[in-house]
């Protein structure tokens, strides 16, 4: 199990939440939940098909500042790279 842990100031409106819900119900295999009092989101993850750039780019769409708390799993910190031709 990978967690991950995000602080964003101003998650905790409702409005956010459910325009947060919308954006990352299409990265599969996510699981999270929302601290509504300390504007903190901790995520869960069994086999990452994602990076912490696609998590935190989901806060960004919406006007948010995303700061991971603690340290980026390594199976999160991928780069996906593009073949060159």
């Amino acid at each position: 199990m990978i967690e991950l842990e995000i602080y964003a100031a101003g998650v905790r409106d409702l409005k956010i939440i459910l325009e947060l819900d919308h954006v990352l119900e299409g990265i599969p295999g996510l699981r999270y939940k929302i601290d509504r009092n300390h504007d903190i989101v901790y995520f869960e993850v069994e086999q990452p098909k994602f990076n912490v750039q696609e998590i935190l780019h989901a806060f960004k769409r919406l006007g948010l500042e995303p700061r991971v708390v603690g340290e980026v799993p390594q199976e999160l910190n991928k780069k996906k790279t593009q073949l060159l031709h």
